[in-house]
């Protein structure tokens, strides 16, 4: 199903650490030495969240890495977009146009419109999702509730 990939999630818990640590310069060493992350990928995922414009850095003994922007102006979907690309949910989806027309089915597949506003509905919540959000999660007694709670009654 859908998943992150680690260099996601280390990117993540890099940036989260760096919410908590707002204004200051966070080194990989830092953040290796706070969580069990390999600080190798986690420096080769940090220099991608660079290139995107959403840290910057500075060398030197104090140096580090620190966010561009406020964390409630950071969202989950710019840091998956950042590492990882756009996520698909099927196939078709990762053909791209280079390879439109591989799939047998797609003229008439009863999936694809349905699984298409599934990811689009999916992206908006990643892309609404703030840093801040994911750093200072609020509550959520839903959570708490089954399934079938959620499902409003017969009449």
């Amino acid at each position: 199903m859908l998943q992150l990939t680690k260099r996601t999630e280390y990117g993540l818990i890099a940036l989260v650490h760096m919410v908590d640590r707002a204004g200051e310069f966070v080194s990989v060493r830092e953040i290796g030495d706070r969580y069990p992350v390999p600080r190798r990928l986690l420096a080769e995922v940090l220099k991608d969240l660079q290139r995107a414009n959403l840290l910057e850095s500075q060398r030197g003994a104090l140096g580090g890495y620190q966010l561009t922007r406020s964390p409630e102006a950071i969202t989950l979907g710019e840091v998956i977009a950042a590492i990882e690309g756009t996520p698909s949910l099927t196939s078709c989806e990762s053909f791209g146009a280079a390879h439109a027309g591989e799939c047998e089915i797609e003229s008439n597949c009863p999936i694809r419109s349905p699984i298409h506003r599934v990811r689009k509905h999916f992206w908006d919540l990643m892309q609404h999702t703030t840093l801040l959000s994911l750093a200072r999660p609020e509550p959520d007694v839903s959570m708490d509730l089954p399934v079938h709670a959620h499902r409003p009654a017969s009449t």
